[in-house]
């Protein structure tokens, strides 16, 4: 899968064909398929002809060695995991046991000034107005940039999202939103995008090429440069909009379960981590744990 041979080309074919047939999106078929192709350059093997030992090596290098984030880990784990289960058809103990890095990280969240104090400092218009829609309808970064008009419903003030996992869902829109992006759409016109790739070229050849939706990387240069500008130090990203999104809707008295179906979680338990990060929530708790040192009057026992 990493050499230059026919065998090497018809085992990348045979196994992006098996995830499609799975039912995975290109993204992750293109993520899976680099696990596997980085762990045959690091042994400078086909896949095929690895050990389960080497396997078994390979993944502790990843933990022990390189150290990569959980996230990377997950991915590798999972892409080599299924090579070998679906296409290789090895029936190995190692996958039985190993598991991704658990870790407990809360989320980095955004006051409602510093989101603002961002967003303002955004100076390209297609960037501003994409950031500005991911943080009022708590979208992931994909699901922004690929934001088209035919799913914007302004009669019922909802836009239908596409989501992670061919998982679709409706998200509410203000008004206000929905003015935001139609002005916006009307300097470009663009019949398949919100948020058209601006092109060194100019956006008439963008759109004439249809050149696609906004690269992922310049929205979150975009929002790092924007991010600096403001003064604003926390290691905040594109997703913590959304994270800061569900915070101020719990802020706001917006009921977990509903809070859920708006991120488009599958399992309240994801939801319930912003429960963490609200001050307003914790300020509740504040005077019962007060209370907790006073000592009951004699009537109380009673």
């Amino acid at each position: 899968m990493c050499l230059d041979r026919r065998g090497g080309t018809d085992l990348r074919r045979r196994f992006m064909d098996d995830m499609l047939l799975t039912g995975k999106s290109q993204r992750t078929v293109g993520a899976y398929v680099d696990a596997v192709r980085h762990m045959a350059e690091h042994y400078w093997v086909p896949p095929d002809r690895l050990t389960e030992e080497q396997v078994r090596r390979y993944l502790l290098h990843l933990v022990n060695e390189k150290k990569v984030a959980r996230g990377t880990h997950t991915v590798a784990l999972c892409g080599i995991k299924l090579f070998y289960e679906l296409t290789a058809q090895r029936e190995w103990r190692i996958f039985d046991i190993a598991r991704p890095r658990y870790e407990r990280r809360l989320p980095v969240v955004l006051s409602r000034g510093e989101t603002w104090r961002i967003l303002d400092c955004v100076s390209i218009p297609v960037y501003r107005i994409c950031l500005t829609t991911i943080y009022a309808l708590g979208l992931r970064l994909m699901e922004g940039i690929t934001l088209t008009p035919q799913q914007i419903d302004s009669d019922r003030k909802v836009v239908h999202i596409h989501g992670k996992g061919a998982k679709d869902r409706y998200v509410p829109i203000q008004p206000k939103t929905v003015e935001l992006l139609r002005d916006f759409w009307k300097t470009h016109r663009c019949p398949h995008w919100l948020f058209p790739a601006p092109t060194r070229h100019g956006l008439d050849h963008s759109l004439a090429t249809n050149a696609g939706p906004v690269e992922r990387s310049s929205v979150q240069s975009a929002f790092q440069r924007a991010r600096v500008k403001a003064g604003v130090r926390k290691k905040a990203h594109v997703h913590s909009l959304r994270h800061s999104y569900a915070t101020h809707l719990l802020e706001e008295g917006t009921a977990l379960p509903v809070i859920q179906e708006y991120l488009g979680h599958s399992s309240i338990t994801s939801t319930r981590i912003y429960l963490h990060l609200t001050r307003k929530v914790r300020k509740t708790a504040e005077d019962p744990i007060a209370r907790l040192m006073q000592r009951p009057s004699p009537s109380d026992d009673e």
